[in-house]
């Protein structure tokens, strides 16, 4: 069979273990995950009560077009309805914005480490990619400004950036749009929005109505807490939208997906509460590493990546074996560090402990 050539040598998506898995793997009862920066706390108790209460017939094809939560989304955000595009995740619809505007006759602009998709994406679409690194853990938006070029269709950013955490401030956002030519599509990613507290994060909903070459990306996965229902969505001009519609898989919103993401944008308390009990373990982890004189990038995602300088893998590994499952930083682009989401207070204790722990063997060994 003739497969594109760049397919041979690219590795799929690697997710972090299951708590299943580990278990089996050590012969341990507990588990605590804190590598995917999921939300610890769950989804609304609405969502539970909407799910349990489904009145659908899991016979009939979903409402392809996701009506009610388009309108509902709609009101939320202020926008309208055709400035919507509902994706299986913000990733798939990453996918199409590859798939629609990228092509070996193109290229794309984004950050260096970033989340992944973007680059996996291109290079499946066999385009040329140019990234341009991180500064103290930050977009280099002046050099990425800077590698636009007549080929290029697309730029990326994440903000808060996956794994760092830095946010873009309003000034830089804005000063950066200002100089991206028209026809070229910069995609916000937003996935940690709802968890952001900074007072200078941008405002990208100003920006949407100024600039037709904007989309901002936004998710149900983290802070709303329906990771397993797979909701992600696109904010755009209605040109931006008309474009991509076509790309999107036909249906590809499932009906309870759709009534769960419903009900979970209706309490907006719970996602109050979510983004202070975030904040709050941020802050031991925080205040753990100033007192370990450990360095760590501020974050304003529900993820802190924590550089101990070791290892990333040797780390993971000894939490691993001990119940707490964290990302390391070896896949990331930081080879010394670990990225943990932000548990509950319980979980953050635990997993700080651990890793003391770490740090008390492995100074041990190395005397």
């Amino acid at each position: 069979m003739r497969w594109k050539e760049q397919l041979l040598k690219l590795k799929p998506y690697q997710p972090g273990k299951s708590t299943g898995e580990v278990k089996r793997q050590y012969g341990l009862s507990d588990i605590v995950k804190l590598a995917s920066n999921e939300n610890p706390f769950g989804s609304s108790e609405k969502v539970r009560e909407e799910i349990a209460g489904y009145p659908g017939k899991f016979s009939v094809y979903p409402d392809g077009y996701a009506s009610e939560l388009r309108t509902s989304l709609a009101e939320h955000l202020g926008v309208s309805e055709g400035q919507i595009i509902l994706g299986n995740g913000s990733d798939e619809i990453i996918q199409m914005i590859a798939r629609g505007l990228l092509s070996p006759q193109t290229n794309t602009v984004m950050a260096a480490p970033t989340f992944p998709q973007y680059k996996h994406n291109g290079i499946i679409e066999g385009c040329g990619i140019t990234e341009i690194l991180l500064v103290n853990g930050a977009h280099d938006l002046e050099g990425m400004a800077a590698a636009i070029d007549e080929r290029t269709s697309v730029v990326w950013l994440c903000s808060p950036n996956n794994p760092t955490g830095i946010h873009i401030t309003e000034e830089e956002l804005t000063a950066f749009m200002a100089r991206i030519p028209d026809d070229v599509l910069v995609v916000l990613d937003e996935a940690y929005f709802e968890y952001v507290t900074a007072e200078n994060y941008h405002d990208s909903m100003r920006l949407l109505q100024q600039y037709k070459n904007l989309i901002i990306l936004r998710t149900f996965s983290k802070i709303y807490g329906l990771a397993s229902f797979r909701v992600g969505y696109g904010i755009a001009h209605e040109d931006t939208i008309r474009a991509l519609e076509p790309v999107r898989e036909p249906f590809n919103v499932n009906s309870l997906a759709q009534a769960a993401a419903i009900a979970a944008l209706s309490d907006q308390a719970f996602i109050d509460e979510c983004r202070r009990e975030n904040r709050a373990g941020l802050q031991q982890f925080y205040d753990f590493c100033d007192h370990a004189g450990l360095k760590y990038y501020p974050s304003e995602g529900n993820f802190i990546l924590i550089d101990l300088n070791r290892n990333g893998q040797e780390v993971f590994q000894f939490l691993l074996e001990r119940g707490y499952i964290v990302r390391s930083g070896t896949a990331l682009g930081f080879p010394t560090c670990i990225r943990v989401t932000v548990g509950s207070k319980e979980q953050n204790d635990g997993v700080i402990r651990v890793i003391k722990e770490f740090l008390n063997v492995d100074t041990a060994i190395s005397k």
